[in-house]
């Protein structure tokens, strides 16, 4: 194998070594505010105050819990809806000095981006509906 090859090697082996640390991190983070969050109803339970509906969701919101699915949704098909035309702008500028094939490579990633963008886009709406469709309880018809 030659060095060129070695260091793509080990530059993919880099890239999928990071996203690994940021998802391992992201879990980690979630868990502890979790864990916050127990802690603190545990401490508001054990001191005697009273838990309500209302009290817990602050108790909830306060150490960061939002409840806003679709909205994160939107965010990160923005995000991806973004980074395509980025992707498409590399794969361009990187085909005029490397390799002419990088262009068509890049305009396919930056397609794939932009479908995943459009179905968290769309995931979006799904989610945003089942947040505002009344709930019915079976047991009390409205």
């Amino acid at each position: 194998m030659d060095s060129i090859g070695t260091g793509a090697g080990l530059a993919a082996m880099g890239f999928w070594l990071f996203v690994a640390g940021v998802v391992t991190a992201g879990i980690w983070d979630n868990i502890r505010k979790r864990d916050a969050q127990h802690e603190t109803l545990r401490r508001a339970i054990e001191s005697g105050h009273e838990l309500n509906d209302n009290l817990t969701s602050k108790l909830l919101m306060i150490s960061g819990d939002s409840k806003s699915l679709d909205r994160d949704l939107k965010v990160g098909s923005l995000i991806m809806l973004c980074l395509a035309p980025g992707l498409t702008l590399m794969g361009w500028v990187m085909s005029l000095t490397l390799a002419v094939e990088l262009f068509g490579i890049l305009l396919g990633v930056s397609g794939l981006i932009v479908f995943i963008g459009a179905g968290l886009l769309a995931a979006s709406f799904v989610v945003q509906k089942w947040y505002t469709e009344p709930q019915q309880n079976p047991t009390h018809p409205s």
